[in-house]
């Protein structure tokens, strides 16, 4: 059987880390004009450690959606690939901080994805460490190690080039459907 590392953030489900940034900065934030992965950063700086105190206790998964059509089409081939949800839950600007994140992390896919056991969730910070047949992430340094690499469309990677892409062998992808188009098609189920 096949084996798929997914990831969570802006693959899974985006969380509501975007609200929580404007409601603590009392401003709106729009990601469409925003190509930093690390905007959370850029925006917070002036308010570095109040920020990351402040939301250290503060669920980003409590009311997240799935991305569309992802749970059904998880379940549709989970019996065909062997998935590993594959994600971090660390900060890196407060470490030691970051363990609330975790147990909020776990509880999410628990209850979103209760099909997938939770010996099949990975917490590493470092996913170039995992080789799996299918990479699919939003990050096209995650994508290292996969035979296919598939790139979620997200507001940070919409600027990299299809000449880029296909010199990595990555397949970019916009929602759940093309996912399940390319393992159905290309893998002959």
């Amino acid at each position: 059987m096949k084996t798929i590392m997914l990831d969570m953030d802006n693959v899974i489900t985006d969380g509501s880390f975007k609200e929580l940034i404007e409601e603590f900065l009392n401003t709106e934030i729009n990601l469409e004009q925003t190509t930093e992965y690390d905007y959370v950063q850029k925006y917070t700086a002036p308010f570095k450690k109040e920020f990351w105190e402040w939301i250290k206790d503060k669920n980003f998964y409590e009311n997240a959606p799935l991305l569309d059509n992802c749970k059904e089409v998880l379940e549709r081939i989970n019996d065909k690939f062997n998935i590993f949800i594959v994600t971090s839950y660390l900060w890196k600007e407060t470490i030691d901080l970051s363990s609330n994140n975790l147990k909020n992390k776990y509880e999410y896919l628990r209850k979103e994805l209760p099909f997938i056991s939770p010996e099949k969730y990975i917490f590493t910070t470092n996913k170039n460490l995992l080789n799996f047949d299918i990479k699919i992430d939003d990050r096209i340094d995650n994508l290292k190690g996969g035979k296919i690499k598939i790139l979620f469309t997200a507001w940070h990677n919409k600027n990299i080039s299809d000449e880029e892409l296909q010199k990595e062998n990555i397949i970019r992808v916009n929602n759940w459907q093309e996912i399940e188009k390319i393992l159905t098609k290309e893998l002959n189920i």
